[in-house]
C-alpha cells in the first residue's frame, strides 16, 4: 500500500509540472503573438516623423471617433446652441487645419462647443472630432488662445496618439493574458496590468510635449500668436486655484517644465517648423 501511494503522488506531482508546463507555454505564445501583432503595425507618421505603432486604420479611427461623439455629449453636456460662438471656432479650427500640414492629411475635422460652464477642458477624438467647454472658452481674452488649445488638439489627431495608445492597451492586454495563463494567477495579472498602466502614463507624457511642440508649428505657419500656448497653461494654472486643478490637467499631464518647453519651441519655431504651401 504504501508504494502505491508512493507512486500516485509522484504521477500527481509530474502531473502538476506538466500543467505548469503546457501553462508556459501557451502564455509564451499568446505574449509572442502580441509582440509581433504590436511591432509589425509600425508605420511612418509625415507630421511627426516618427515611426509609431498602430493598430487601427485611419479609416477605422475616423469611424470610431464619430461613433463616440454620443457619448462625449452624455458625459460632458449638450452641444452649445450659440451660432456666434460655434462659428468662431470652425473659423479658428479651419484655418489651422486648411493651413497647414493637416490639410494633406485623411482626417475629417469638425469643433464641438460643449455646453459645461463646470469643467474647464479640451479633448480630441481619434479621426477628427475635437470638443472644448464653454467653461474653458470663457477663460480666454484672445482668439490666439483658442488658436492655442484647438492647435494642440489638432496635433493629437495628426500624431495619432489615440490609435497608438490603443495599440500598447492592446499590447498590454495581450501581456496581462499571458501572465494569467502562465502563471494561473489573478494577482500577477493585476501586478502586470499596474506595470502597463505606468509605462502608458508615461508615454502619454510624451504625448502632450509633442503635442505642445508641432501645436506651436501650426499656430507659427498660421499667422497665431504662438506665445499664447503658455499664456494657456497660465491661465488654466490661475483657474485651478492651486490645489484644485482643471480637468484639462488630469487628461493633458502637466509638468512643471512645460512652459519652459513650450518656449524652447517657439524660439526654435523659425528653424524647426516646415512652411506649408495651401
Amino acid at each position: 500500500m504504501m508504494r502505491t501511494r508512493r507512486a500516485y503522488r509522484g504521477q500527481s506531482a509530474g502531473g502538476r509540472g506538466a500543467a505548469l508546463g503546457l501553462r508556459l507555454i501557451i502564455g509564451l505564445v499568446i505574449a509572442g503573438i502580441a509582440l509581433f501583432s504590436f511591432l509589425s503595425s509600425r508605420e511612418f507618421n509625415p507630421v511627426t516623423g516618427e515611426d509609431q505603432y498602430l493598430s487601427l486604420t485611419p479609416q477605422q479611427e475616423i469611424a470610431l471617433g464619430l461613433q463616440s461623439v454620443p457619448e462625449i455629449y452624455q458625459q460632458f453636456g449638450p452641444e452649445y446652441r450659440d451660432p456666434q460662438v460655434q462659428a468662431l471656432v470652425d473659423e479658428v479650427g479651419d484655418r489651422i487645419v486648411t493651413q497647414t500640414i493637416a490639410a494633406e492629411t485623411p482626417w475629417q475635422f469638425e469643433f464641438h462647443v460643449l455646453d459645461n460652464p463646470d469643467v474647464v477642458n479640451a479633448f480630441a477624438l481619434p479621426g477628427g472630432q475635437i470638443f472644448i467647454t464653454t467653461a474653458l472658452l470663457n477663460e480666454f481674452t484672445t482668439e490666439d488662445q483658442l488658436a492655442a488649445v484647438l492647435g494642440h488638439e489638432i496635433v493629437h489627431v495628426l500624431a495619432r496618439h489615440s490609435a497608438q495608445q490603443i495599440a500598447k492597451s492592446d499590447l498590454a492586454s495581450g501581456v496581462i493574458g499571458a501572465v494569467t495563463v502562465a502563471s494561473g494567477s489573478a494577482d500577477a495579472a493585476q501586478t502586470a496590468a499596474m506595470v502597463a498602466q505606468i509605462v502608458q502614463l508615461g508615454y502619454g507624457r510624451d504625448d502632450e510635449l509633442q503635442s505642445d511642440a508641432v501645436g506651436v508649428c501650426l499656430m507659427f505657419n498660421t499667422g497665431y500668436d504662438p506665445r499664447a500656448m503658455s499664456e494657456v497653461m497660465q491661465i488654466l494654472a490661475r483657474a485651478g486655484g492651486g490645489s484644485n486643478q482643471p480637468e484639462f490637467f488630469s487628461t493633458h499631464p502637466n509638468p512643471d517644465n512645460r512652459i519652459a518647453r513650450i518656449e524652447e519651441a517657439i524660439a526654435e519655431a523659425p528653424n524647426r517648423c516646415p512652411q506649408y504651401d495651401a
